[in-house]
């Protein structure tokens, strides 16, 4: 989209504070709607969660805030906040686009992964990043991974998903789906993660107004889709088979997230939060 002569193109130090802001209140809102479910529950056997925050500094470079919450929906949850700065090292600057010269780098996001006492609610993963180096960009996406065959549930998230895409633009959907479906897979059990959802990446298309909403348009409809799912199955009924196969499954998760998983070997070539990159990891887990 064409801009008007009397608009102005954001400076990238007025676009890293904007996207760095959105994050925040992104974390803020998440939160918010996370522990009013806690409240919601009917369980008088565990006490309603609240998150509890820890703000952790990089040595190269910027820092961030782990906020993580146990409760009695919520076995796991954590929402993370980073803005970090520095140089890539000789042998990772090659893999990231416009870092090859000089190796500078700034990166500014949002994660949130889910994982729950109720094997009836599938686990979730979201997280949307803006970055940049001698170019810049979007990225990110959201999946639903339910632990027991839930086909409704990947249907209500996929209708979340595709209507972030389809208000941006028609052709994201089908296109950010199907990178989805070949990024959350497992080659070696040859099998998908769950039931998919959307990834993107490298997201310049030249108006960064446009690219920014859709960012904040994937977080949202995140917000919105999960938290239905999560309401309309936290009171199932569920047996201690249930959980055993939940537990299980949620070995899958670990075995993406340190074998595959792009954000894990970012955090960690760049001198992450140790806690922050592998908060992902859920808490209990079973292998056959």
């Amino acid at each position: 989209m064409a801009m008007s002569a009397c608009q102005m193109e954001p400076s990238i130090a007025e676009k890293k504070v904007e996207a760095s802001k959105w994050f925040c209140s992104l974390r803020n809102e998440i939160c918010t709607v996370f522990e009013a479910i806690e409240d919601a529950a009917d369980d008088s056997d565990r006490p309603s969660g609240r998150f509890n925050r820890k703000t952790w500094q990089r040595d190269g470079g910027g820092g961030g805030e782990i906020s993580l919450m146990h409760g009695r929906v919520f076995e796991k949850v954590g929402v993370n906040i980073s803005t970090v700065f520095g140089t890539f090292s000789d042998d990772f600057k090659g893999h990231i686009e416009g870092a090859t010269e000089n190796g500078e780098f700034w990166a500014s996001g949002i994660s949130v992964v889910a994982h729950m006492w109720n094997p009836h609610v599938p686990a979730a993963h979201m997280n949307t990043r803006f970055i940049t180096t001698s170019k810049s960009w979007f990225g990110g996406g959201g999946d639903l991974t339910p632990l027991l065959p839930d086909e409704a549930a990947g249907e209500t998230f996929h209708r979340a998903m595709k209507g972030a895409c389809d208000s941006h633009d028609l052709n994201y959907y089908k296109k950010y789906k199907k990178w989805c479906d070949e990024y959350f897979f497992l080659p070696h059990r040859d099998e998908p993660r769950g039931s998919g959802g959307i990834f993107y990446d490298n997201l310049n298309s030249g108006d960064w107004d446009h690219d920014f909403s859709f960012a904040r348009s994937v977080g949202r409809a995140f917000k919105e889709g999960y938290s239905k799912i999560v309401k309309g199955r936290m009171g199932l009924p569920w047996t201690e088979e249930e959980r055993h196969s939940q537990l299980v499954r949620r070995g899958r998760y670990v075995e993406f997230n340190l074998l595959y998983d792009r954000g894990t070997l970012f955090g960690l070539k760049t001198g992450g939060n140790i806690e922050a990159i592998l908060m992902s990891l859920p808490p209990e887990v079973r292998w056959p």
